[in-house]
């Protein structure tokens, strides 16, 4: 072949060559971006969607339980604390530690001189939950309030009926007299079935909270009150006259209650169940510090360790949401208030229930 030939072969030849090399390596790269791709992006949609899963479902729970929980207790103390296993869990830490497990950062206690005024808070929205007398809760279930009853603390509260030094010492004595009550507290509910019990028809009622009815007692603008408790204890101290009280009619002991509003379990369904499990604990490790418990309950009510035993025994704390003895006495109690019209509707307490 001519060197002229050669030399006009060898630039087609060469370009030929190039295009194929250029060809085949973007190619590879294809192939090898290609095969990455698929393997890397099933690993990765595989983890996204784990990742994304969990995330979410994490959100929805942070979303849907509010950082703080409000919380109403009937009392007032220089501890701002509720008493029973509920005052020894914030106290001790173990609720709030129970329930960060939820979400819930802060727990805002508040204290309220009686059921119906925290009863109130309830259905204004101020708080999410609260314990309470069963007479309070049950009235505001009948009026319209929507709440739900997720336990019952206590089912043995006592009230007392107590007039002065020399006031009436018997219920029948009571004919024609003036009683102060706290308006639709439990109490208020034992000393109308008492005095139905006795046949006493002629009488009068007041509403007056406890230090207004001490007051009203001492100054004689009262024949009686009704009382409870650390306070009734202090009364017959000074020499008042005790002239009943419900541990007589266990039929007419009231219970505790814990209701909570609908709306608050709507962000949160499973309250239920994580209060009362973190209420739970809070007995077990009181049981386990049975005088420092005693302590506790004694320097909240300013009164001895001896009174607080007597007054509050960890026999009467109640570790069944709705033990079946509770829930014949609230029944009871519910019963009693529609027959007297202080509550406005009828209903089951076990479709009050949350379980």
């Amino acid at each position: 072949m001519s060197r002229d030939k050669e030399r006009s072969l060898r630039g087609p030849v060469r370009l030929a060559l190039i295009a194929v090399l250029i060809m085949a390596t973007a190619w590879l790269q294809a192939c090898g971006a290609n095969g990455s791709s698929n393997s890397n992006s099933k690993d990765k949609n595989a983890g996204a969607s784990t990742g994304t899963e969990t995330t979410t479902a994490a959100a929805d729970t942070e979303s849907k339980v509010p950082s703080v929980l409000n919380y109403g207790y009937i009392g007032s103390n220089d501890k701002n604390l509720p008493g029973g296993a509920e005052g020894w869990g914030f106290y001790k830490g173990i609720i709030q530690e129970e329930l960060k497990k939820y979400g819930i950062e802060e727990v805002k206690l508040t204290g309220f001189p009686n059921g119906p005024d925290q009863t109130e808070s309830l259905i204004s929205g101020r708080l999410d939950f609260g314990g309470l007398g069963d007479t309070p809760a049950i009235i505001a279930h009948g009026s319209g309030a929507k709440t739900r009853l997720i336990n019952q603390t206590n089912i043995t509260n006592v009230g007392y009926l107590i007039s002065g030094p020399d006031g009436p010492k018997t219920v029948e004595e009571l004919k024609g007299k003036t009683i102060a009550i706290q308006k639709g507290s439990y109490m208020h509910r034992y000393v109308v079935g008492l005095l139905k019990q006795a046949g006493v028809k002629d009488y009068k009622l007041v509403h007056m909270l406890a230090p207004d009815g001490q007051a009203a007692l001492a100054r004689g603008d009262v024949d009686a009150m009704t009382n409870s408790g650390f306070n009734a204890e202090k009364q017959l101290a000074q020499g008042y006259t005790l002239i009943d009280d419900s541990s007589k009619h266990p039929e007419l002991h009231g219970t505790s209650v814990t209701v909570v509003s609908e709306s608050y379990l709507e962000k949160f369904p499973d309250f239920p169940k994580a209060w009362n499990e973190a209420r739970l604990k809070a007995i077990e490790d009181l049981k386990q510090h049975e005088e420092e418990y005693y302590q506790f309950i004694a320097d909240l009510n300013k009164t001895t360790v001896e009174l607080a035993k007597k007054i509050s025994p960890i026999s009467y704390i109640t570790e069944e949401p709705f033990p079946a003895d509770g829930i014949t006495r609230i029944t009871g109690t519910k019963d009693f208030l529609v027959e007297e019209g202080l509550a406005k509707k009828d209903y089951k307490i076990e479709d009050w229930e949350v379980k």
